[in-house]
């Protein structure tokens, strides 16, 4: 069941969504060499409870933390650790919010210091994908046209790996909702578009093989030929002309641009 929202709804969902994306942006003022993925995931659930709300990952199916971290051959779904970051590390994180009885939920992938060009090629292509994504992402369209979008930037142009077991999907009273958001696919397939609905979109990019692997503690995800992956992710909503995007990066790009210790993938 796909349940359509109301602009207060809505509304709710963006305050949630505003609040990871600020705590993704706390996070990344923290990140630099020497410091560990268990020190952010704190700093990460503090700062959420801290502004009224609840992380939605920690306990979801089992899930130990606040935050997913997966650091370069992971793909998604990393659990924080105390092993530290060092230079050149690519690391993806995402996270999601309860707050007002809405879940929001973003992820964004960053570098520490600098990394070899391809890999910034890579995150600047996969972030590009998520906005091609979103400009389909229309009253009237399908979820094959999102999907076709993404993997046409990506894995037709670039030759990059498309995840294909891992996908976005509604987000509102209930973390994953229906529908299921793929980011391959073919364009005017799969379930109509309408307004009202609201969907995380959240391309899943690998520098080689599309192949991945689950790791025995039954969450991490890596790509099976240990080469990167990129991971970037908005929470919108759909809309009649233009979608409205909910969740908000320029609260972590800013913060990118204060840390002396990141890089980007210009």
């Amino acid at each position: 069941m796909i349940y359509l929202k109301t602009d207060d709804e809505i509304q709710k969902i963006k305050e949630s969504c505003i609040l990871v994306c600020k705590t993704l942006a706390e996070v990344a003022s923290h990140l630099r060499p020497g410091i560990s993925g268990f020190k952010l995931n704190e700093i990460a659930e503090d700062f959420i409870r801290s502004n009224g709300g609840i992380p939605s990952f920690l306990g979801y199916k089992n899930f130990p933390a606040s935050l997913c971290i997966s650091k370069n051959e992971v793909v998604v779904h990393g659990i924080p650790n105390n092993e530290i970051f060092e230079e050149g590390d690519v690391v993806s994180i995402d996270c999601g919010v309860y707050k007002n009885g809405f879940h929001g939920d973003s992820a964004y992938t960053f570098i520490i210091g600098d990394t070899h060009p391809e890999i910034k090629k890579l995150l600047r292509v996969t972030n590009e994908s998520l906005y091609e994504g979103i400009k389909t992402a229309v009253a009237g369209n399908r979820v094959g046209d999102i999907g076709a979008a993404i993997q046409t930037h990506t894995e037709i142009k670039q030759h990059y790996g498309v995840v294909r077991e891992l996908v976005g999907h509604g987000v509102g009273k209930n973390l994953h909702e229906a529908p299921e958001v793929p980011n391959f696919g073919k364009r005017g397939k799969g379930p109509m578009l309408k307004e009202g609905m609201v969907i995380a979109i959240e391309p899943m990019i690998n520098l080689g093989t599309r192949k991945i692997k689950q790791k025995d503690d039954g969450w991490t995800i890596v790509t099976a030929d240990k080469k990167a992956s990129a991971h970037y992710e908005h929470t919108i909503a759909i809309r009649k002309n233009e979608a409205e995007i909910l969740s908000d990066h320029s609260f972590i790009e800013k913060s990118i641009k204060n840390n002396n210790e990141l890089g980007n993938f210009s």
